[in-house]
């Protein structure tokens, strides 16, 4: 049986989609639909119901699916070994770079004492632009804060926003709140403004940065608020109350993208290991995360 048409049925599968699918394998949608074609011809069966709206599964496909991973994971295992334990292979990681000074000071080192061999290459930017580059199959895997439903997202738990502001700082200095935030796009920015505008407070955006230094620096030194997560607090800062007087900002969705079809034994650790890592961190932080 063609691995290929294996490949490309699991990642169909897994994507929802002949054309997402194809961003992946980098392939046409319809060189996509040719595979799968090819492979329901060899199975004598569709293994796909398509509407204008959906692709499923048929009980056939559903049958197919555990046996195609598992043999994609054989080849996988072989091409490693003939390759001499992994070597050369690269897991491409996107996430933000307060998510990386987070988490990767605990999760390089349980993953490379375990696949010493693997290149990791990281990518630091805001969860809409990564969501896009894994979309496009630019990354293998991402970590991200849920900005609207995906097909490749699976949810790890939630996180509170908070405002934060310098220790020494108070609200009652500002009588039009100096807010410092990422760019637009970013769903803290949406979630600040739209809470600040229902509760019809006065703000005007003084900093604007997509990295974090460009908008710690700014609030560390009293002269502007943002929004964080709790894990994110940055030093000198203090996370405002309820009782300051500032709207509720709610929670935000954790969630990771794993690039389908890839299922060498690294991959895999990398991805639990990821997510241990993040759920570990976030049940300290956040006693309400949940998974």
């Amino acid at each position: 049986m063609d691995t290929d048409l294996l490949r490309a049925f699991v990642t169909v599968s897994e994507c929802q989609g002949f054309s997402a699918a194809g961003k992946v394998l980098h392939r046409t949608q319809s060189a996509m639909s040719l595979q799968i074609k090819r492979l329901e011809d060899q199975m004598r069966q569709p293994l796909f119901e398509r509407t204008s709206r959906s692709v499923l599964l048929t009980a056939a496909g559903e049958r197919l699916l555990p046996y195609a991973r598992h043999m994609l994971k054989l080849e996988d295992e072989a091409k490693g070994l003939l390759k001499g334990e992994a070597h050369g292979e690269i897991i491409r990681l996107g996430t933000s770079e307060e998510q990386a000074a987070t988490y990767l000071p605990d999760l390089l080192p349980r993953f490379s004492a375990q696949f010493p061999h693997i290149q990791l290459e990281v990518q630091c930017d805001i969860s809409d632009t990564l969501v896009k580059r894994f979309q496009e199959g630019l990354l293998d895997v991402v970590l991200s804060v849920r900005h609207k439903p995906t097909q490749s997202g699976q949810l790890l738990g939630w996180e509170p926003m908070v405002w934060v502001i310098a220790e020494h700082a108070s609200l009652a200095q500002w009588p039009t709140l100096p807010l410092a935030l990422n760019p637009e796009g970013c769903i803290f920015r949406a979630h600040a403004l739209s809470a600040l505008g229902r509760e019809e407070k006065r703000w005007k955006l003084r900093y604007v940065s997509q990295s974090p230094t460009g908008i710690n620096i700014p609030v560390q030194n009293g002269l502007a608020l943002t929004v964080k997560t709790p894990r994110s607090l940055p030093p000198g800062c203090r996370i405002v109350t309820e009782a300051d007087g500032l709207p509720d900002l709610g929670h935000v969705e954790i969630e990771l993208h794993q690039r389908p079809g890839h299922s060498s034994e690294a991959f895999q650790a990398f991805c639990q290991a990821l997510e241990e890592v993040v759920s570990d961190h976030s049940a300290i932080a956040c006693p309400e995360f949940k998974q």
